[in-house]
């Protein structure tokens, strides 16, 4: 355990990060918060086109509930007609 720790530090000082790389970035997340609004896309559709799992736009977009919610109810009137 000890050299395994002192091997990790040893690599931190050479600049070195470990663990996976992350796929989500801002303009992923800035994305995603367009698209959530759209009644047509759902989550899962959403997920796919960005190449992420629905768990992370959960984990990653805490107000994702509310953005599908604040769908805009006029427009859906409208097509009602």
């Amino acid at each position: 355990m000890q050299g395994t720790n002192e091997g990790l530090a040893a690599a931190r000082a050479r600049g070195r990060v470990g663990g996976r790389p992350t796929v989500v970035n801002d303009k992923l997340l800035r994305a995603a918060r367009d698209i959530l609004p759209t009644p047509e896309n759902s989550i899962e559709t959403i997920s796919a086109l960005l190449s992420v799992s629905v768990g992370i736009l959960y984990n990653r977009i805490p107000d994702l509930k509310e953005l599908r919610t604040s769908r805009a109810p006029a427009q859906l009137e409208g097509n009602a007609r």
